[in-house]
């Protein structure tokens, strides 16, 4: 009996890629989803995304990184310490006004790391490390040695193969060992430092097909959607740094870390007194 999976991960709120890769993974027969985290921000459209995700029920889900940046955020308990901490904050405090508290304890309740059982093979999924969905330790050009700290996990029976996301560079590996480590690259934000594959920004993830031999197949997908459509919803729904989302959406490029930059935007917009009076009708 076969499985075809699909393994997405990293939407970061860009409805327009979710939707393109969603449609092609349907055309691909696929059986289930598996989600290797982050959902939201810095996209607009809250609600759509999460109803897609909602119809695509995936069978596996784990928190990253910026999922857990929403739900501290849309809490109201995002310190304001450093100009990206007023970014993530004020682009949560929009997540809260378009989403439930229910959504919000949904995304909170999300694992860290799950194991898998698939035909013969046993997967171990997280979206960095199994203990910690942040950091540079899984970058793809680090040691192997690092990416051994994925199968370290207490389970029944070995992890086979690990799936991890984050990074955002679609990837296949081996550890020291020679176990499989996959990762299906980022559906909202896909980056590559080098130059002539950064501009390939399609949707890209992953489709497994499991047998009762193992893996018959594995295929990288990168699903072309219109960029433009997505930019004009961040103006649409009026966004937080809806110019640096658009601005994205024509380089590839993040300025999640751009303090200067940052600065200057929330200086403009008052994003950071903004965040301080949700933050204590939140705490009331």
């Amino acid at each position: 009996m076969k499985t075809r999976i699909a393994v997405f991960s990293d939407v970061h709120g860009n409805l327009s890629a979710l939707q393109a890769m969603y449609q092609d993974s349907l055309k691909q027969g696929v059986d289930q989803y598996w989600f290797i985290g982050d959902l939201l921000m810095p996209g607009p459209s809250v609600t759509r995304v999460w109803k897609l995700f909602e119809k695509m029920n995936p069978a596996v889900v784990v928190r990253g990184n910026w999922d857990d940046l929403v739900v501290r955020g849309a809490r109201g308990l995002m310190d304001l310490d450093k100009p990206s901490h007023v970014y993530f904050a004020r682009l949560a405090q929009y997540v809260a006004r378009h989403a439930s508290d229910q959504v919000i304890d949904s995304i909170a309740n999300w694992p860290m790391h799950v194991t898998k059982q698939v035909g013969p093979l046993n997967f171990g999924i997280s979206h960095n490390l199994p203990n910690l969905n942040m950091g540079q330790a899984l970058f793809p050009t680090q040691s192997t040695s690092n990416f051994d700290k994925l199968f370290q996990v207490k389970t029944d029976q070995p992890v086979d193969v690990a799936i991890y996301a984050h990074v955002h560079h679609e990837l296949l590996r081996y550890s020291n060992d020679e176990r499989i480590i996959l990762n299906p690259g980022a559906v909202g934000e896909p980056f590559n430092h080098w130059q002539p594959l950064q501009r390939d920004l399609r949707a890209h993830y992953l489709i497994l097909e499991i047998d009762d031999r193992g893996m018959a197949e594995t295929s990288f997908r990168h699903v072309a959607y219109d960029r433009t459509v997505e930019s004009d919803r961040a103006k649409t729904d009026a966004i937080p740094y809806a110019e640096l989302y658009q601005l994205m959406m024509k380089t590839g490029l993040a300025y999640t870390h751009d303090q200067d930059l940052l600065a200057r935007y929330n200086k403009k917009y008052n994003y950071a007194d903004e965040y301080r009076q949700f933050a204590q009708e939140k705490l009331k």
